[in-house]
């Protein structure tokens, strides 16, 4: 029998235990065993919190997204321009918490496996809205509308590529290179609309 009050701290190691099992092997081919093993707790104490492998998998995912959304409303928050909200996003984008080498992982393995998983395209889909809408919160004050749009698509498809880009290599990521990337192309794209003016 499960301790009381023990249960979100549980579900929260079992999450852990996922991203950094699937940060270490690159796949979901990881099993509710050996996350549990992980987690230190016992796999029927997992099977109990989150039922199927596929319903942990659709939490961790879940869980990634929250606290990416949760940094993103804080950074916004601090933002006093248009210009410093999509600065804020692109920033926590690339912060410590979300850009560490089996977060990236995470994040690659389940774009992978959102091609055949209804549930995580349909998260993955949020996440992309998210983003696009939180850049777009900067950008329709720097630029028109049909501009803006272009410019957020353009910023979360770098972000991805960014993401991909480093989930194939070794080492640790190298947030401040990756931001400036980012920045380098909404700078240029300022740039060229004051230079239209």
């Amino acid at each position: 029998m499960p301790k009381v009050g023990m249960e979100p701290i549980r579900r929260k190691a079992l999450i852990d235990a996922t991203i950094s099992a699937i940060g270490e092997r690159g796949s979901l081919d990881v099993t509710m065993s050996e996350i549990a093993g992980r987690a230190g707790v016992s796999s029927a104490l997992a099977h109990h919190y989150f039922g199927a492998k596929d319903d942990l998998l659709e939490a961790t995912m879940r869980h990634l997204l929250t606290e990416l959304d949760a940094d993103a409303r804080a950074s916004l928050q601090a933002a006093n321009t248009p210009r410093d909200r999509v600065r804020a996003i692109i920033a926590v984008n690339f912060s410590d918490k979300q850009f560490r080498p089996e977060t990236i992982a995470a994040w690659l393995t389940f774009y992978v496996a959102a091609q055949k998983t209804t549930a995580l395209r349909r998260l993955l889909r949020i996440y992309a809205r998210r983003l696009h809408s939180n850049l777009m919160s900067g950008l329709v004050g720097l630029m028109p509308r049909p501009e803006a749009e272009h410019t957020a698509e353009s910023i979360a498809a770098l972000i991805d590529g960014l993401y991909i880009r480093r989930a194939l290599r070794d080492g640790t990521p190298n947030a401040a290179s990756a931001i400036s990337l980012v920045e380098d192309y909404l700078n240029t794209k300022l740039s060229q609309r004051e230079r239209q003016s």
